[in-house]
């Protein structure tokens, strides 16, 4: 894929993976002032996640300073109780893989700043700053969270009605891509033209999947 992707054994590096759905549902979910039984039972489905998550880093001997059980708890009631640590990142994927399909994964990489250069190669050939790589996988949540402290875990997003528009651009310009990116540029055209897709077929539907959240870690 490219000369950045991690070869063989994919726990030496980071992995990126994507999903699809509605963020307005994750978004009411977390800000609602009183919560419908339905949100009620979600939540309590996105603690156990969170819990298990808890168990297994306390297993690999990794300390949080705060627990994600009550990241999540913190977050839903608006009160973080400090603005530097990742377990709020990982309440808030927990809580958007509730609703969110199931992810796709998208490789396994030594450096996120490795997707910067892939900006730099981009825009060089006139893809738009809204589609670069560097400008969406690292975006951030919708919501305002405590900073994770690291470069990971990581949170982006992009609404899923550009996902044609970057399997456009992608595809126009991967010729002339040094081949040091071409192969990740591939990568991402082919995602998004299948997610360009799946939106089309959804809003026939009557659903409205608006977006691709993309999850570094």
């Amino acid at each position: 894929m490219s000369g950045e992707r991690v070869k063989g054994n994919a726990t030496v590096g980071h992995c990126l993976e994507m999903s699809t759905g509605d963020m307005r549902t994750v978004v009411r979910l977390l800000t609602a002032v009183e919560r419908t039984e339905r949100q009620d039972r979600t939540l309590t489905r996105v603690r156990t996640e969170c819990a298990r998550t808890d168990a297994r880093f306390r297993e690999q001997g990794i300390d949080l300073a705060v627990s994600i059980s009550q990241a999540l708890d913190e977050v839903a009631d608006g009160t973080p109780s400090t603005d530097l640590c990742p377990s709020y990142s990982y309440a808030f994927y927990l809580t958007v893989a509730a609703h969110f399909s199931d992810p796709t994964d998208l490789g396994a990489w030594r450096r996120p700043s490795w997707f910067h250069a892939m900006d730099d190669e981009l825009a060089r050939h006139g893809v738009p700053a809204d589609l670069l790589p560097g400008t969406f996988l690292f975006s951030g949540p919708p919501l305002r969270l405590p900073h994770p402290g690291d470069a990971v875990p990581a949170i982006g997003t992009l609404p899923t009605r550009r996902a044609a528009a970057l399997a456009d651009a992608y595809t126009r310009v991967l010729d002339r891509l040094d081949p040091e990116f071409r192969g990740a540029a591939r990568r991402f055209a082919d995602a998004m033209r299948f997610e360009a897709e799946q939106w089309d077929s959804a809003r026939r539907l009557g659903t409205n999947p608006d977006t691709l959240l993309f999850w570094f870690h």
